[in-house]
């Protein structure tokens, strides 16, 4: 008997899984619940690695290249993701890399207790993000085989929301931590997570490719599957366009999280708490977002809802530089970050819903590749810029820039982007 014979049942009375509400969806719930547990453990190293760096060398440079030297490894990493993940089993895939995550990160606090160790840090932060990229990419990929089509923005929203409600404890538990026990023991949270996060993947059952799309994925070389991944996103014309688009964005937001941490702590004067209570309250703006998204695109169609998430990320990046007490920054954080949010399920979504399921690796690996290209590089060039002349000039600068990226979307196929 069929998959959907059995759900279908006698007389109909059942429903296939994927039509179901999400919450009534088995695998779909475990796969939420680990991508909570893991996400609620990774906000420990967003705050705790950063606070390492500056704790031993009190240069917000020195967090940029830690950055920059992670990003280009995710970078690298995407290059060949999607090829890999298009080939071997995804469940697999998804559990190996919880795994390895767990053993590197769990060498952070065991070497932390001989003394700080910065060189580790640049050697164990490249190899965990590209080991999450391959991760993130397969991510991609298993959401659309466990939901259908029609559910695919509302799962995403409703990932994200959960995971940013994770990130809300986090950050504060991070910075209680991080106060009393030293950042490095929050990093031993997050290797932690990668474990629970590991045995929760391997619980789901996810549905199988169909036996044309296995086949397709494996009857080509690996440079020809790069090409095709490229060449998919040339022909779509609103794929093109947010490519180019999101380039730009990434290389002027990816270090903002050092530029927050930084402004916190060395202009503002505050301690590692206060650090993780901005990062949960900029956590609740993710919640917001991922919850609203689904509605407002809904309403709007994906163009308007993409393009004024980007404006509004701008104006906020523009306003945390020139923010002078604790309250302003966490409220501009929470406002960016929920429009990030919004803009990233949006297209997260449109590459899901318009990718044939054997190219969606792939795809999904040459748009992440292109669009953090130059990302490390920025990473770098804003924090340098934020040593060398301040945080003010240089967010002023970045989010004004951000403003331009969502004015020039207007003028590409993203504006008409119809309503999905």
């Amino acid at each position: 008997m069929t998959h959907e014979a059995r759900e279908t049942g006698r007389a109909g009375d059942r429903v296939p899984d994927d039509r179901r509400p999400l919450w009534r969806q088995r695998d779909f719930g475990v796969f939420w619940a680990a991508q909570t547990l893991s996400v609620l453990g990774d906000s420990f190293a967003l705050i705790a690695l950063p606070l390492l760096v500056l704790e031993a060398t009190g240069s917000i440079a020195r967090m940029g290249l830690l950055t920059a030297v992670g990003g280009a490894a995710a970078v690298l990493a995407a290059v060949f993701a999607g090829a890999v993940v298009d080939r071997v089993d995804r469940r697999r895939l998804l559990v190996g890399c919880d795994l390895v995550r767990m053993v590197l990160y769990g060498l952070v606090p065991a070497v932390w207790l001989l003394g700080p160790q910065v060189w580790l840090l640049y050697a164990v932060l490249p190899l965990c993000e590209a080991v999450g990229m391959f991760f993130a990419v397969g991510y991609v990929t298993v959401v659309r085989s466990l939901v259908g089509t029609e559910q695919l923005t509302e799962a995403n929203g409703r990932l994200n929301a959960t995971a940013a409600a994770a990130g809300v404890l986090g950050p504060l538990c991070a910075g209680v931590v991080a106060a009393w026990s030293g950042p490095a023991a929050a990093v031993g949270v997050d290797a932690a997570s990668f474990g629970v996060s590991a045995v929760l993947v391997a619980l789901v059952r996810f549905r199988p490719r169909p036996a044309d799309d296995r086949g397709k994925s494996g009857s080509s070389g690996l440079r020809q599957d790069l090409r095709t991944g490229v060449a998919f996103l040339r022909r779509h014309p609103v794929l093109r366009a947010l490519t180019l688009l999101l380039c730009c964005f990434s290389f002027l937001t990816l270090g903002l999280n050092d530029l927050v941490i930084y402004h916190l702590k060395h202009d503002l004067g505050h301690d590692d708490g206060t650090v993780g209570t901005v990062m949960a309250v900029g956590a609740l703006g993710t919640i917001t977002g991922a919850l609203l998204v689904a509605r407002v695109r809904r309403r709007l169609g994906f163009g308007p809802t993409w393009t004024g998430a980007v404006a509004v990320c701008g104006l906020a990046f523009a306003g945390m530089g020139r923010a002078d007490d604790v309250t302003t920054v966490a409220l501009l954080s929470a406002a960016f970050l929920a429009c990030v949010g919004m803009a990233g399920t949006c297209s997260m979504s449109l590459r899901q819903e318009v990718t044939p399921e054997h190219l969606l690796g792939r795809v999904t690996s040459a748009f992440w590749t292109l669009q953090y290209s130059v990302a490390p590089i920025g990473a770098a060039v804003l924090t340098w810029a934020a040593e060398a002349r301040g945080t003010t000039p240089v967010a002023t600068v970045a989010g004004a820039c951000c403003v331009l990226i969502a004015l020039a979307a207007l003028f590409t196929p993203v504006r008409r982007a119809g309503k999905s």
